[in-house]
């Protein structure tokens, strides 16, 4: 509803500044099957607003590329509203589909929750996760909030912590590293340090020692592809089960990252939500097995 703050001001300066539409959003809406109301009547953006309008955006009906298909796959799901969806992802499931994961993915088991509530909508991924990285996982519902938290993630405003079991004991057991990332050129998929790789930057901190690995929370400044790993592995202490970067398998056999917490300004009410999880089961044994 349009308070006496608002009245008095185009739809489209209402639309854009103060509800966050993007001018792409916008236009998505007017040409592609749209409809903006201003109390259940159809409006131009040139419609001047008043005090107690009620204003109602109504989306087109997203299309889906081909290769996104519905799938019924278990979904853990930790919240959601009309906006957003927080997934605790399992490990072992790609976000979304590729060449060498061409199903059976995290978007392929959204799709088919959003069809068995009959919603035109297809996948908007906020934070992505690797495939063997298990955890809080954000996903937009639809443009407008996709919009709205690509802004804000882009602002450093969407916020993850991570844990994760490493080989080894860090010396010193809170610190930063902050060490460019490339892509290996021997590998398609490894990435190295390199100093003319694109700036990253980690920062950790030491929760506990078990044994000979020990449990590190983390939290990014930067998203590169593999940072943690990465950075951990650069340090002397790869992940536990990371292969990849020359982490052993002998308790887990994927890389030892989850994340356990999520927090980001709600796209629409503009509250702080924040969610928190523990530890993927099977990273929570190596405490027991390493001991």
């Amino acid at each position: 509803m349009i308070t006496e703050q608002h009245e008095n001001i185009l739809l489209r300066e209402y639309l854009i500044e103060v509800r966050g539409f993007s001018k792409r959003t916008l236009a998505t809406v007017k040409h592609k099957g749209g409809k903006i109301l201003v109390n259940s009547i159809p409006r131009t953006v040139r419609h001047i607003l008043a005090k107690d309008d009620i204003v109602e955006v109504i989306f087109p009906p997203e299309k889906r590329s081909d290769y996104m298909i519905a799938e019924a796959i278990p979904l853990s799901i930790v919240y959601e509203d009309d906006d957003v969806l927080v997934i605790n992802k399992q490990p072992y499931m790609a976000t979304i589909p590729s060449r060498h994961h061409p199903s059976r993915t995290l978007a392929n088991a959204i799709l088919y929750h959003y069809d068995q509530q009959n919603l035109p909508y297809t996948v908007h991924v906020v934070t992505r996760l690797d495939r063997d990285t298990s955890g809080l996982l954000l996903i937009a519902k639809h443009r407008y909030s996709h919009a709205i938290m690509f802004r804000e993630q882009q602002a450093g405003h969407v916020n993850r912590k991570y844990q994760a079991v490493i080989e080894g004991k860090l010396e010193p057991e809170e610190g930063r590293i902050s060490q460019p990332i490339a892509r290996d050129p021997h590998s398609i998929l490894k990435r190295i340090v390199e100093p003319a790789g694109q700036d990253a930057v980690t920062n950790y901190c030491s929760l506990e020692t078990w044994g000979d690995y020990s449990l590190v929370e983390i939290k990014l400044e930067t998203g590169r592809t593999h940072q943690i790993r990465v950075h951990m592995a650069y340090m002397g202490h790869p992940l536990a089960g990371d292969s990849l970067y020359g982490g052993n398998q002998k308790y887990i056999d994927r890389q030892a990252l989850h994340c356990t917490e999520l927090s980001f300004s709600h796209p629409t009410t503009q509250e702080t939500m924040r969610f928190t999880i523990p530890l993927a089961e099977d990273i929570a044994k190596i405490k027991e097995a390493a001991h």
